[in-house]
């Protein structure tokens, strides 16, 4: 398959630990591809290197790349993210696949600006909720404030995470952390420009992706859903697409 293939979502929806269990279960189909990585001006997290998860850059850099031809940039939960295009157009000419990871804010502006529909595209989603979730919990009679909602839920799984990686919060990953809750449901509004949505409800550090070897429950109905999408099969498991209205 020569598309960009796609994978977006929320933060800590699990769009990592689904890529590393497809490179582990599906090796051949994934071994063509490569991540398109995106300059960044936040600091790196533990763990995260220069040039291999993101290109870590000043804040000014990042403007500057506002008004140069070839660049992308977007603002993403308090930060500002930019991608090359270029970057694209070389893993085709290797004879890769551009695969793209991320928040969905990135292919949004690449939509908007005309530019992905230079290139064959494969857009998948990752939601925290199902479209059937959503129709429930917006009913009138639930008085249920889905935006308030949608914010617990991934303030909950972003603490948890950075807990787990840092054991101890400083004030400033407190704040990254309500950064994005704040934009959690903003992220998921973008979910109906997406052709597949698949639905995760274990977070990025969620025991069903790898502590029992095969991921289990909605974790592996995810992974086996990316892997027919990829593979250009009918998927079962899928949740999309999803009217521009679902949430308001």
């Amino acid at each position: 398959m020569n598309k960009i293939i796609i994978l977006a979502g929320p933060g800590c929806v699990g769009k990592r630990p689904l890529f590393a269990a497809f490179r582990r279960f599906y090796p051949e189909m994934a071994s063509r591809f490569r991540r398109l990585i995106l300059f960044n001006d936040r600091n790196p997290n533990p763990g995260e290197d220069d040039g291999v998860d993101y290109y870590f850059r000043s804040r000014m850099e990042l403007e500057s790349m506002r008004f140069k031809d070839g660049f992308v940039v977007a603002d993403v939960r308090g930060n500002l993210q930019a991608l090359e295009i270029n970057q694209i157009r070389r893993i085709f000419e290797e004879g890769n696949i551009p695969y793209y990871e991320g928040n969905p804010f990135v292919p949004a502006k690449l939509w908007d600006e005309g530019i992905l529909h230079q290139f064959p595209h494969l857009p998948i989603y990752l939601s925290p909720l199902s479209k059937e979730e959503i129709l429930f919990l917006r009913s009138p009679e639930r008085r249920v404030d889905l935006s308030a909602l949608v914010r617990e839920m991934q303030r909950r799984k972003l603490l948890r995470r950075a807990v787990n990686r840092k054991r101890i919060l400083s004030l400033k990953d407190l704040e990254d952390i309500e950064h994005g809750t704040a934009s959690a449901y903003l992220e998921l509004r973008e979910a109906w420009k997406f052709k597949h949505i698949l639905v995760s409800y274990d977070s990025g550090d969620g025991d069903h992706w790898d502590a029992f070897h095969y991921p289990l429950g909605s974790a592996r109905k995810a992974l086996l859903s990316f892997a027919a999408l990829v593979a250009g099969e009918a998927v079962v498991e899928e949740d999309g697409p999803w009217p521009q209205d679902l949430l308001p």
